[in-house]
């Protein structure tokens, strides 16, 4: 057994991943995860420091990541490995206990287990790797283990960004499950992802008693009409990410007893693709408006943001030719004996931050399994050993 197969094997994935899938962290309630990782990573003598941050404008909440970096001084790339530590809440419908991890076979059942608290071990178990066996390299590694993924607005990855931690990069690798997300086959590589923004409109009528509705004018009436009507809107269709989608997510408001409904706000998620933005969703709401007829005011109000420079999630692709790219293509290839299968990613993450915002290559890739955001979740464990060593090995090869 060679050094790196010492330390990157199914044993000490499952090890690893059942501590951390065992230690409850919901966004906003990280911490306690965050100091097992800090704990992990000085016990192996690799740089850990708290990164504090606090969002005072909406949130409230103070928050914490993980951060370091590996150099030698030399010259050369500075590759950024990013996961996030969060989970979403516990849902219903678990037959096992969500943070009791269960290893089946080959599948690792719990909280997070896929999303992604796999992607963070195999960054830890590269990391360890690395740094047992390479003693001279060029470049460096910057590692950021972040919070509030999973929350509204991906705050520590943002904070990272903000406070300039994540300057002058060059490519990013973020193993959230590829895999997993897209339902192909493993090694799956994403090159990209949608974008998205939510909104609400508001839609203000006039009030009248029941008994004579037509002497009113009914926001609720208003809003139906123009929900199917965004529903009809013809989206455009990117090469790469498809089309968007427009998904009415909340319709609340009405009138007082006995009246007819004088306002109404529908809440809206627009994901997007390249070439489309807040000017687009603008536009399509105001074309549906005319088109239904409506008569009722109304105000389209985004989303409030912790800061302009992130109010919503811009989509990205990848060049496949781009040279980071394709070497970390080849370097699955060579160490899984199979070319990846390329996809796109129909969501957002943290990765939209770091594409958009730092204007970096940035590759997703990760393991396969089922159940993200839902019960039973599980990751199959042999491709976060092999993720592992695709992580290892492209760090090796870019850093020679």
């Amino acid at each position: 057994m060679n050094e790196i197969d010492k330390i990157i094997n199914k044993k000490n994935t499952i090890s690893l991943l059942k501590d951390l899938v065992s230690i409850h962290s919901p966004y906003f309630h990280e911490l306690p995860v965050l100091d097992y990782i800090h704990k992990w990573l000085k016990s192996r003598d690799l740089p850990a420091e708290y990164h504090y941050y606090e969002e005072e404008k909406i949130t409230k909440f103070k928050g914490a990541n993980i951060i370091g970096k590996i150099s030698k001084g030399k010259d050369g790339p500075t590759i950024l490995l990013n996961g996030h530590v969060d989970t979403v809440n516990i849902c219903e419908g678990w037959i096992r206990n969500p943070l009791e991890p269960k290893s089946e076979e080959n599948k690792l059942y719990g909280l997070g287990s896929l999303d992604m608290k796999s992607g963070v071990c195999a960054i830890l178990l590269a990391l360890e790797a690395f740094k047992e066996v390479k003693q001279d390299f060029n470049g460096s590694i910057l590692y950021t283990f972040v919070s509030d993924e999973e929350g509204p607005y991906g705050l520590g990855t943002h904070y990272i960004i903000e406070d300039k931690i994540a300057e002058n990069v060059d490519v990013a690798i973020v193993p959230e499950p590829s895999s997993g997300f897209t339902g192909m086959d493993f090694p799956c590589v994403c090159l990209g992802a949608r974008g998205g923004y939510q909104y609400d409109i508001n839609l203000v009528g006039n009030s009248a008693h029941a008994a004579t509705p037509e002497l009113g004018l009914s926001a609720i009436k208003d809003a139906s009409k123009l929900i199917i009507e965004l529903e009809k809107t013809q989206l455009i269709e990117d090469e790469k990410l498809g089309k968007g989608s427009i998904c009415i997510i909340g319709i609340i408001g009405g009138g007082q007893a006995c009246s007819v409904a004088d306002k109404t706000t529908i809440s809206i998620y627009r994901h997007i693709v390249n070439l489309e933005d807040k000017d687009t969703i603008i536009k399509e709401v105001k074309e549906a408006a005319l088109k239904a007829g409506i008569q009722c005011d109304y105000e389209i109000r985004f989303r409030e943001a912790p800061t302009k420079a992130w109010d919503g999630f811009m989509p990205y692709t990848v060049d496949e030719e781009d040279y980071y790219t394709k070497l970390f293509l080849e370097t699955i290839e060579g160490t899984l004996g199979k070319k990846a299968n390329i996809s796109y990613f129909s969501s957002i993450g943290d990765f939209n931050q770091l594409a958009s915002r730092l204007d970096v290559p940035t590759i997703i890739f990760g393991p396969s399994g089922q159940n993200f955001h839902g019960a039973d979740e599980w990751v199959n464990v042999e491709d976060v050993v092999d993720t592992a060593k695709v992580i290892y090995n492209y760090l090796s090869e870019l850093l020679d």
